[in-house]
């Protein structure tokens, strides 16, 4: 498995990729993520063709038991963030490696 890749590397890649200084990515990576959060706020499908869908789905009220104790207690209704790879971004990590020895 790959090495984890934090906000920090992506804005350095960012900065690299554009040639725009890292404060300038850093800007443009945090309006990216601030965009499709509010637009997920208001209830609203983030579609970037080639790459996924983000979109959010209701989670309804449900019993649950307290782990320590066994009691039961109510877990509430809430909305969870969902991502749905688009064909793009599935092709990408699923090309066929070269042959050995080319």
């Amino acid at each position: 498995m790959g090495a984890t890749v934090n906000k920090n590397d992506l804005v350095d890649t960012v900065a690299e990729l554009s040639g725009l200084k890292k404060t300038e990515a850093e800007h443009t990576v945090d309006a990216v993520f601030g965009a499709i959060v509010s637009a997920l706020q208001k209830g609203d499908e983030v579609r970037i063709i080639g790459f996924g869908t983000f979109s959010v789905s209701a989670r309804a009220a449900s019993e649950g038991r307290n782990p320590r104790t066994g009691e039961k207690m109510t877990i509430a209704a809430s909305k969870q963030p969902k991502f749905r790879a688009g064909k793009g971004l599935k092709d990408a990590l699923n090309v066929a490696a070269p042959p050995a020895g080319d």
